[in-house]
C-alpha cells in the first residue's frame, strides 16, 4: 500500500471538547478520578506541541493499529475526504519509573497518522503527571 502523506492540514488547530472527558475517563482507570479531573484540567491550558507519530508510539510502548481496524480507517476516510483530526492529548511518562507516555485522547487518531506518514507531526497536548 502507498503511504499517503499527512500535513498539518488533516489537524485542527485544538483539541474537541469532548476529547477532554474522554481523556478524563481513561485516565481514571489508571489514577485516582481526582488526579484524572486534574489531569484533564491540565491538559485543557497545555500548549500545543508536535511530535511525530513512530515517536509517540514509541514513548507509549503501544502497537500500531492496523489501517483496517475500525476506528484507524475512519480516520483515514476521514483525511482521505478532507477532514480535520483532532489533537491528541497525552500524559507524559517518567523514564526513571519505567512508566511509558499516556494517550489520554487520540490513540487511533496517532495510528491513522502513522499509516499516512510516520514522519509527520501531530500536534498534541501533554500534560506532567504529579504537578498541580
Amino acid at each position: 500500500m502507498a503511504r499517503r502523506v499527512a500535513s498539518k492540514e488533516h489537524w485542527k488547530q485544538v483539541p474537541d471538547q469532548h476529547d477532554y472527558p474522554a481523556a478524563e475517563d481513561y485516565l481514571s482507570l489508571v489514577t485516582s478520578p481526582a488526579e484524572a479531573k486534574s489531569l484533564a484540567r491540565r491538559l485543557r491550558v497545555a500548549p500545543i506541541v508536535h511530535r511525530k507519530a513512530k515517536d509517540l508510539l514509541r514513548a507509549s510502548r503501544l502497537p500500531v493499529l492496523a489501517p483496517d481496524n475500525f476506528h484507524v480507517a475512519k480516520d483515514l476516510k476521514k483525511v482521505a475526504a478532507g477532514g480535520l483530526l483532532s489533537p491528541v492529548l497525552l500524559v507524559r511518562g517518567m523514564l526513571r519509573a519505567d512508566m511509558p507516555l499516556i494517550v489520554a485522547d487520540g490513540y487511533h487518531r496517532i495510528c491513522a497518522s502513522y499509516h499516512l506518514d510516520e514522519d509527520a507531526d501531530i500536534p498534541c497536548r501533554v500534560a506532567d503527571l504529579g504537578r498541580a
